[in-house]
């Protein structure tokens, strides 16, 4: 059996190993084990780096793992969604020449003014007049500002709707663009179609929101985001392809007679999620029912989310008695899928389909495993998963 070989990233030695049941084999792991594929994560950027037409901002909230970061700044990504103070500065301390752009609605006081003066942050977004008075004592330096107004998008399309939090209307968003033209900052504008957004007619419907808030304001804005909301690879959850986004996005831009408008979008999940995988075992089955050494409470907890019916594709292996990993084969069963803690709770929301040999002992892996799930991780009951491998270069 080889040696795994170390490579350095994220500031420590992560065992690098040429395919996960190759990895299985030598660490027939207990704990989970996250896996980082770079390929993915390179070919993800790739696709909005060269498809997009603007500037790619990654939304750090899906994942802020230094272990993800370091993969996507070496896929190309510069520019970077950051949603709290606590985010542009892990950013901007772990690449000083990113450009961080603060895309929350709502800041702590303060905060605006920090990520100005200590950062060199210029884009911020407001959708209220209270946020926007915040920001202009905050900052008086209002010239540097490029202040985005955010509109709501409830539209549909979206397994998670994100405009019921944040978003005005465009008789409120019209009236802050002016004010924002008054105070000699740029104006510009955003909105979010929501998360896992499966309908690319969801941003020509938002663009159509910007149109008509824009000519109800009577100003010109200096650049428009798009959001985020594409969606990434899951079981039970049929998409189109990346280049319908593409193309309706364009298309409706077209409405806006503003050929050379800056043009940015949030991608979060999309230059993640297929960047990661996640090798569990199975600890203890009953039946139909399986107890394995991850659950809600630690990498899973987006799978319980109200109307995210989804679940992440997976595959099972069994380390032989010549000690190689090998993937179970044969007819499938429907199981009850349990995490490791005492909660009832730490249950998967729908049965997964997996072999009906599976048993204690034996491996299963996740994929698309990259957002929103180490980000949210937590501590319960003593389980926190955060061992790493990586496959390939």
């Amino acid at each position: 059996m080889n040696a795994p070989v170390p490579t350095v990233l994220a500031g420590k030695d992560i065992p690098l190993y040429s395919s996960i049941p190759e990895a299985i084999a030598a660490l027939r792991p207990i704990e989970p084990v996250y896996v980082l594929l770079p390929h993915k994560f390179k070919a993800a950027a790739e696709r909005f780096l060269t498809g997009f037409p603007g500037t790619p901002m990654y939304a750090v909230k899906a994942n802020p793992l230094p272990q993800a970061m370091d993969l996507v700044w070496a896929s190309g990504i510069r520019h970077f969604d950051t949603a709290s103070l606590g985010e542009v500065r892990m950013v901007k301390e772990r690449f000083p020449s990113a450009v961080c752009h603060f895309m929350a609605p709502v800041r702590l006081p303060g905060h605006a003014k920090a990520a100005f003066e200590q950062y060199g942050v210029t884009d911020f977004v407001v959708d209220c007049e209270f946020e926007l008075d915040k920001l202009l004592r905050e900052v008086p330096d209002h010239k540097s500002l490029r202040i985005f107004v955010r509109l709501a998008a409830q539209l549909g399309g979206a397994l998670l709707e994100l405009s019921s939090k944040f978003g005005t209307n465009p008789e409120e968003g019209a009236k802050l663009l002016k004010r924002i033209v008054a105070a000699g900052a740029a104006p510009a504008m955003t909105f979010h179609v929501g998360s896992q957004c499966v309908s690319p007619f969801s941003y020509a419907q938002a663009v159509e929101i910007v149109r008509r808030t824009i000519d109800r304001a009577g100003v010109t804005i200096a650049a428009l985001d798009i959001g985020g909301g594409f969606p990434a690879p899951y079981l039970n959850n049929e998409l189109p392809p990346y280049l319908w986004y593409f193309d309706t996005i364009k298309e409706a831009l077209a409405t806006l007679d503003m050929p050379d408008l800056p043009l940015l979008c949030e991608p979060g999940r999309a230059l993640v999620a297929e960047g990661m995988s996640l090798i569990t075992q199975v600890v203890l089955r009953k039946g139909d029912r399986l107890y394995i050494n991850d659950g809600p409470y630690g990498s899973f907890d987006e799978l319980t989310l109200p109307g995210f019916d989804v679940d992440y594709p997976s595959s099972t292996y069994r380390v032989s008695q010549a000690g190689k990993a090998e993937p179970l084969i044969g007819a499938v069963h429907p199981y009850r899928v349990y995490g490791p803690t005492c909660d009832t709770l730490d249950v998967l929301p729908r049965p997964q389909m997996l072999p009906a040999s599976i048993a204690a002992g034996d491996f299963i892996v996740f994929d698309s495993m990259g957002s929103y799930t180490v980000a949210v991780r937590t501590t319960f009951n003593g389980f926190f998963p955060d061992t790493w491998i990586q496959i390939g270069q």
